[in-house]
Parts: structure tokens; C-alpha cells; sequence
């Protein structure tokens, strides 16, 4: 067990991974690091977390920000439970710890979206706590070194691989060697092409020996995606004696997907092909358009559990007066607001808008 970690060690002092997170010890950057790559690629990931530390350069800034703001820079993420999460325990930070990040890995575990890995690569990156990490590209390492073929979703395969990673992980050193085995999974001991004749840890490499290297790690498959269909209503209000035309947009606030994001009105139908009329806009939102809806755009999006297919319909408004206030505040009884391109500029949206935004209306 020492030799293997020894080895990663060595390697680990050949590369040059100048990944921005790396040249910190600050446990507020650590975390913001840590839950923006869930569930997100390094090279996808980057951008926000510099975006981030710029727009809140302190535990204190996030917590002070708006729901908007916060979503508007997350926007293109997706998994906007992590976004939720990061603003509750910023302001449990701020209120309750006093702006101090805790530093303790027990601690850190307390806070929401932190689990078992992420409080174990802030207490070791920032703290200097012997806890060993566990994500993917660990999970991956470990299969192979030791061929196990343990499913490594199930909780025996999580528990299995734990006490392995542990074992291995030298007293002193955990910040030094958890970053070298997460950048031996990510850089050498990749998915499907893994340089297993150079590899320098090939003498200690069960799986190498077995001939079982791309069998490695076991991660049975998840069910088949649920398929959802979204007709998204693009309702226009031109002004007299104005270039802008307004749009109604609404924000979603139930426990579906994107909550807190905002959209157009929208129809959910299981017929993807059903074109929406402008009875069927009246009867769903209670509000009148001039003409039969066009179908202007198409576009999908797949998620972990579903894949959402989404159609845009473009109408005028007949008039808002009964829906929004002249305001456009939240002091009425409606959920919808009038807005600007500006104005739409400025708002989170979920993937599938965004790209319609981009590709068809927001197109200066």
C-alpha cells in the first residue's frame, strides 16, 4: 500500500495540472471548486468558478446575493439544487459561523450539498486533515489496481472502495495524495484509453494482470430516460411609440426540474407533435392572443433521469392588464411579468430558453 501511494507522489511531481482551485488553500475557493465539478467536466467548470470568485469574492458576497443573481451565474450548469444548496450554506456561514468557513471535515459534512468527498477534499486541500477522497477518477484508479468488481453505485462498493482509499492514504500527506490519485484518474488512468504499458503503476495493477482494464470500474446502468414535452408559449406585447417589445416570462417555483428559473409560459403534453391553439392558451393562462400561435423553434435537452423536448409558439398579446401591474412587481396577484430583451438579458433561464434565446431572439 505504501509503495503504490509513494509512486503516485513521485508521478504527481511530473505533471503540471495548473488548475486554478490548485494554487489555493482558501477552503471558500476549495468549495466552490468542488461543488461547481460535480457533475460537471473540468474544462466546462473552469469558466464559472473564475466567474464566481469574481462576482463573490468572499463566503459573505454569495451569501448576500439574490436568488437571480446567483442562478443568472450558474445558468448552463444545470443540477440547480448545487446553486441552492452553495446560497443556504454561504448564509449558515455568514450568520452562524461568523463569515469563518468550518474546518473541521465533520463540520464541513453539515453543510447542504456537502457529502462524504467534498467535505473530505476541503478538510485535506484547506486544513491539512487526513481524509481520504473519493470521486470518480479515484473510483476508477482503485478498480483497476485492485480488479474489483464491485458495483461502485452501491453502497457496499462505496464502503469497499472507502477502506481501500484509506489504507492507502499516507498520514501527513493527504492533500499531497488525493490530489495526485484524482490527477492519475483524470490524466493517465482514463475511461477508455488508458496507457497501461507505461503505466508507472502497472506491477501493482491487478486489473493489468487480469486482462479486465476496460471492464473496470463496474457501474450498472440506470434506467431508461423518461422523455417530457414542453411547448413553450413566446407571447410579445409591442409598445406604441417604443422599439421594445415586451415579453411575458414567469418564474418556476414548484419541486420540478429548474425551480427558481425563469420561463415562458409553458404547456407540458405527452404528444410532442400536438400543435397548442389559441383556445388551448386561453383555457391554460388565461390570456388572450391576437392569432393562432406559430411554431418558431425546436430544441432538447437530456438530463441524468429525462430528456426534454422543447417547442417554441410565438403570439402576440392582446393586452396584459388583467395579468401583470404596470410595475412589473411581485405586489399583484400574478406570477407573470412584462419584460424587455434587456430585461431577459439579465434573468436565469433553463438550458433549452437559453439556446432559443441565443439562436433565434437575443440575436444582436
Amino acid at each position: 500500500m505504501h509503495e503504490i501511494a509513494d509512486i503516485l507522489l513521485d508521478w504527481s511531481k511530473t505533471i503540471d495540472r495548473d488548475l486554478p482551485w490548485k494554487q489555493t488553500d482558501d477552503p471558500y475557493f476549495i468549495w466552490l471548486s468542488e461543488i461547481i465539478l460535480q457533475q460537471t467536466r473540468v474544462a466546462q467548470g473552469t469558466p464559472y468558478y473564475l466567474k464566481f470568485i469574481e462576482l463573490f469574492p468572499t463566503v459573505q458576497h454569495l451569501a448576500a446575493a439574490t436568488q437571480e443573481e446567483l442562478y443568472k451565474a450558474w445558468e448552463g450548469l444545470g443540477y440547480y439544487s448545487r446553486a441552492r444548496n452553495l446560497h443556504a450554506s454561504a448564509k449558515i456561514i455568514a450568520d452562524e459561523f461568523y463569515g469563518k468557513f468550518p474546518s473541521t471535515y465533520d463540520d464541513i459534512l453539515q453543510l447542504k450539498g456537502v457529502g462524504p468527498y467534498t467535505a473530505a477534499a476541503i478538510a485535506s486541500f484547506a486544513f491539512g486533515e487526513d481524509k481520504a477522497v473519493l470521486d470518480g477518477n479515484v473510483f476508477r484508479v482503485l478498480s483497476r489496481l485492485f480488479d474489483i468488481d464491485t458495483d461502485i453505485l452501491s453502497s457496499q462498493g462505496k464502503k469497499e472502495f472507502q477502506l481501500i482509499v484509506n489504507e492507502l492514504l499516507p498520514r501527513g500527506e493527504s492533500a499531497e495524495f488525493n490530489q495526485a490519485i484524482m490527477d492519475f484518474g483524470a490524466l493517465y488512468c482514463v475511461g477508455k484509453t488508458p496507457d497501461c504499458m507505461f503505466c508507472p503503476l502497472q506491477q501493482h495493477c491487478l486489473a493489468y494482470k487480469n486482462g479486465s482494464v476496460h471492464e473496470r470500474p463496474v457501474k450498472k446502468k440506470s434506467g431508461k430516460k423518461r422523455h417530457r414535452y414542453f411547448h413553450y408559449f413566446v407571447l410579445g406585447l409591442p409598445q406604441n411609440g417604443d422599439n421594445d417589445t415586451y415579453y411575458l416570462v414567469e418564474k418556476r417555483e414548484d419541486k420540478d426540474i429548474w425551480a427558481g428559473l425563469y420561463q415562458f409560459p409553458m404547456i407540458e403534453n405527452q404528444n410532442k407533435l400536438k400543435h397548442i391553439s389559441k383556445i388551448e392558451c386561453k383555457d391554460a393562462f388565461d390570456i388572450s392572443i391576437i392569432k393562432e400561435p406559430e411554431l418558431i423553434y425546436e430544441t432538447e435537452q437530456t438530463l441524468s433521469h429525462q430528456i426534454i423536448h422543447a417547442r417554441f409558439y410565438q403570439a402576440e398579446l392582446s393586452n396584459t392588464h388583467s395579468i401583470v401591474s404596470d410595475n412589473n412587481n411581485n405586489n399583484n396577484t400574478s406570477d407573470y411579468k412584462l419584460l424587455t430583451e434587456q430585461n431577459l438579458k439579465a434573468l436565469g433561464f433553463p438550458r433549452v430558453i437559453r439556446k432559443f434565446l441565443d439562436d433565434f431572439l437575443l440575436t444582436e
